[in-house]
C-alpha cells in the first residue's frame, strides 16, 4: 500500500509541475500557434531550462513568419545563446526582404556577432549616408594640402556611401573611408601645378579620387565625393623659402664667425711671434757690450775706433729722430 501511495504522490508532483509549466508558457505557445509560427511546448520548456528568453524567440519568429521569412526557432535560439541580438537581426531580415536586398539569416547573424549593427547596415543600403571628411568630432575641420606653387588649400568634403552587405563582415569601417578620401584629396591637390586650377575646377578632385577605387576592402560602396568647401590657406612655399633663407643666413654667419675667430687667433700668434723676435733682438743687443769689451781685450778695437762708433751711432739716432718728427708734422727734413 505504501509504495502505491509514494508512486501516486510522485506522479501527482510531476503532473502539477507540468501543469504549472504548461500554464506559464501557454500564452506564448498559443500566440505562436495563432500567428502561424508554431513553437512546440517542449521547445519552450527547453528554452526555459537553457536560460533562453522564450518571449524574444517567439516574437522574432512571429515577425519573420508574417514577413514571409522562414527561420527555425533553433537557429534563433542558437544566436541568442551566442550573445547575439535576435530581435535586431530579425528586424534587419524583414527590412532587407522589403527592400529586395538578399540577406540570409546566417550572414545577418554573422554581422551581428562581429559587432556590427546589421539593422543600421540594411538601412544604409536603402538610404545612403553622408560622411564628413574629415571628421570634425576628431578635432580636425579641414584637409590641408599644398599645390606645386606652394599655396595651401583647406578642403571639406562629403562622402556619400552605401553599405555593402556582402563585405560587411571583415570590411573596413568609416574611418578607413575618411582616411583614404583625405589621402586622395591631398595627392590630387599636391599634383596640381597651381592652386588656381584647383579653385577653378574643384570637381577634378572628386573625379580623380573616385577613380582610385577607395572603397576596395571596405564595408561600404562610395557613391559620390562632393567638395563642400575649399579655402586658400597660407603661402607655405614662401614660408619655407623664408625659413631656408634664414637658415642659410645663420649658417653663413656661423662660417664668418668661424673665419673671424681663426683670423684673431692667427693675429695673436703673430703678436706672440713679434714679441718673441723682439726678445731675441734684446738678447742680441745685450751681447754687444760684451763683444766690444772682448774686442778691447784682444786689441781688435781701439779707443778712437770706439768713439768714432759712438759718434756714428749718435748721428744715426739724431737723423732718425729728425726724420720721424718731420714726418709727423708734415714739414720736410732739413
Amino acid at each position: 500500500m505504501l509504495p502505491y501511495l509514494i508512486f501516486v504522490v510522485v506522479i501527482g508532483i510531476f503532473a502539477l509541475g507540468f501543469l504549472l509549466l504548461f500554464f506559464r508558457f501557454f500564452g506564448l505557445w498559443f500566440r505562436a500557434l495563432l500567428s502561424g509560427a508554431y513553437v512546440g511546448m517542449g521547445k519552450l520548456i527547453g528554452m526555459w531550462l537553457r536560460h533562453v528568453n522564450a518571449g524574444i524567440i517567439v516574437d522574432s519568429r512571429i515577425m519573420l513568419s508574417k514577413a514571409g521569412i522562414e527561420v527555425d526557432s533553433d537557429m534563433l535560439e542558437t544566436h541568442f545563446l551566442a550573445r547575439g541580438d535576435v530581435m535586431k537581426v530579425s528586424r534587419a531580415l524583414v527590412a532587407a526582404n522589403k527592400a529586395n536586398i538578399p540577406l540570409p539569416f546566417q550572414r545577418a547573424a554573422a554581422i551581428d556577432l562581429a559587432g556590427r549593427d546589421v539593422l543600421d547596415a540594411v538601412r544604409t543600403s536603402v538610404n545612403p549616408k553622408v560622411i564628413d571628411c574629415p571628421d570634425a568630432s576628431k578635432g580636425k575641420h579641414t584637409i590641408d594640402a599644398v599645390a606645386k606653387d606652394g599655396i595651401q588649400l583647406q578642403v571639406k568634403a562629403r562622402v556619400t556611401v552605401r553599405a555593402n552587405i556582402e563585405r560587411l563582415v571583415g570590411g573596413a569601417t568609416e574611418e578607413t573611408i575618411i582616411a583614404r578620401v583625405g589621402e586622395g584629396i591631398v595627392t590630387t591637390i599636391g599634383s596640381a601645378e597651381s592652386y588656381k586650377k584647383v579653385l577653378e575646377n574643384p570637381d577634378t578632385i572628386s573625379s580623380t579620387v573616385l577613380k582610385k577605387g577607395l572603397d576596395a576592402g571596405t564595408a561600404f560602396e562610395i557613391l559620390s565625393i562632393d567638395i563642400a568647401d575649399i579655402d586658400v590657406g597660407a603661402n607655405v612655399g614662401a614660408k619655407l623659402q623664408a625659413d631656408q633663407a634664414e637658415a642659410d643666413k645663420r649658417r653663413f654667419q656661423a662660417e664668418a664667425e668661424k673665419r673671424r675667430a681663426a683670423a684673431q687667433a692667427q693675429e695673436q700668434e703673430m703678436i706672440a711671434l713679434v714679441q718673441e723676435n723682439r726678445a731675441k733682438v734684446v738678447l742680441a743687443e745685450a751681447e754687444i757690450p760684451l763683444a766690444i769689451a772682448e774686442a778691447f781685450k784682444s786689441g781688435h778695437l781701439g779707443v778712437m775706433d770706439y768713439y768714432r762708433l759712438k759718434n756714428i751711432q749718435a748721428d744715426t739716432d739724431m737723423r732718425s729722430s729728425i726724420g720721424s718728427s718731420g714726418g709727423a708734422s708734415g714739414s720736410p727734413a732739413k
